[in-house]
C-alpha cells in the first residue's frame, strides 16, 4: 500500500505541473459550497477505474482533503472530517465536484482536483475559494462636551467580517474623504477567524462636525456607513416657543388674551339678555361700553367709531 501511495503521489505532483483549468468560487462563512470539477469529454465512468484526489497546499506541502480509490473513499486532512464529500453517482457521469460544508475563513485557498483513469491523469482543475462574511453595522462613538481648544476624537467599531476591510472616514458636509493621516485603523482576527476592526479619527475642533465611518467589504461589494455629529443645531431664538419675548411666545399670549376677552363679552351679553326685564339700569349702550373695554385689552381696532 505504501508503494502504491508513493507512486500515486508522484503522479499527482507531475499532474500539478501540467496545464490545468482554473475556477474562482465565492462562499459565505457557515454556508455550503460545491467546488466544481466536471470532465467535459465523457459522461460515463466505471468507478473501479477511477482515482479522484482533492488536495490543498499547506506551507508548500500537498495535503489531502478527500479522495476516491477503487471503491474506497475517504477524507484526508482532519480539518475536513465530516465537511468534505464526493458523490459516487455523480462521478459515474463525470462530475467529480467536492461538496464542502460549514465554510470557515481558513478554507480560503486553492483546491486541486485531479482525476486519474487507470493511473493516467485525464483531468485537473484548480478551484480558488474566496470566503466572505458580513461585517456588523458600524458603531460610532462621538466626543461629548469638547471645548474649542481640544481635539475631537471619533471611534468606529465593527466586527465578525471577512476578508479584512477597508475603513474610510467621510466629511458628510460634502461627502469627501478625510485624510487617512487623521485616522488609525486596526483589524484583528477573533476566535472565529473573523476580523474585528476599530478605527479612531482625530480632527481639530469645529462646531457641529458631521462625519461618517464607512466599512468596505471588497469581496461582497458592500459599504456600511454610519454618521455621527457633534453639537446640536441651534434654533432661531425669535422662533423658539420656550424663549419668553420670542415671536411665538408673544403670539401665544395674544391669542390667550383674545380668547378670554371674547368669553367675557359673551358672558356679559348673556347676562344682559337674561335680566334685561329685571335690571332697569341695563342698556345696549352699557353692554357696548363693556364690549369696548374688553376688546381694547386685545389691542384690536373697534369698528364703527371711537
Amino acid at each position: 500500500m505504501k508503494i502504491i501511495s508513493a507512486g500515486l503521489l508522484l503522479l499527482l505532483l507531475s499532474g500539478l505541473r501540467a496545464d490545468n483549468k482554473k475556477i474562482e468560487v465565492r462562499a459565505m462563512v457557515g454556508s455550503t459550497v460545491d467546488l466544481s470539477c466536471i470532465y467535459p469529454e465523457e459522461n460515463s465512468f466505471k468507478l473501479n477505474e477511477l482515482f479522484v484526489y482533492w488536495q490543498i497546499d499547506i506551507n508548500g506541502e500537498p495535503k489531502s482533503v478527500a479522495y476516491y480509490l477503487s471503491g474506497n473513499s475517504s477524507v484526508g486532512h482532519d480539518e475536513y472530517k465530516d465537511r468534505a464529500q464526493m458523490s459516487l453517482d455523480s462521478m459515474k457521469q463525470g462530475d467529480f465536484s467536492l461538496h464542502l460544508y460549514n465554510i470557515t475563513p481558513q478554507d480560503e485557498q486553492e483546491f486541486n482536483c485531479l482525476v486519474f483513469r487507470n493511473l493516467t491523469k485525464i483531468w485537473h482543475v484548480v478551484v480558488m475559494l474566496h470566503v466572505a462574511a458580513n461585517y456588523s453595522m458600524p458603531v460610532v462613538i462621538a466626543p461629548s462636551n469638547a471645548s474649542q481648544d481640544e481635539e475631537l476624537t471619533f471611534t468606529c467599531m465593527s466586527k465578525d467580517g471577512y476578508p479584512r476591510p477597508n475603513v474610510y472616514w467621510i466629511n458628510r458636509t460634502d461627502n469627501s474623504l478625510l485624510d487617512e493621516a487623521l485616522q488609525n485603523s486596526t483589524a484583528t482576527l477573533n476566535a472565529r477567524g473573523l476580523y474585528d476592526v476599530v478605527s479612531v479619527l482625530r480632527i481639530r475642533w469645529t462646531p457641529n462636525v458631521n462625519v461618517g465611518c464607512c466599512i468596505e467589504n471588497v469581496l461582497l461589494h458592500q459599504n456600511l456607513t454610519v454618521s455621527s455629529q457633534t453639537g446640536a443645531l441651534k434654533e432661531d431664538e425669535g422662533s423658539n416657543p420656550d424663549i419668553p419675548g420670542g415671536d411665538t411666545y408673544a403670539l401665544r399670549n395674544r391669542v390667550v388674551v383674545a380668547v378670554l376677552a371674547v368669553l367675557i363679552v359673551a358672558v356679559a351679553i348673556a347676562v344682559g339678555w337674561a335680566c334685561r326685564g329685571q335690571c332697569p339700569h341695563w342698556s345696549y349702550a352699557a353692554g357696548a361700553q363693556a364690549s369696548r373695554s374688553e376688546l381694547e385689552l386685545t389691542g384690536q381696532p373697534l369698528l364703527g367709531g371711537g
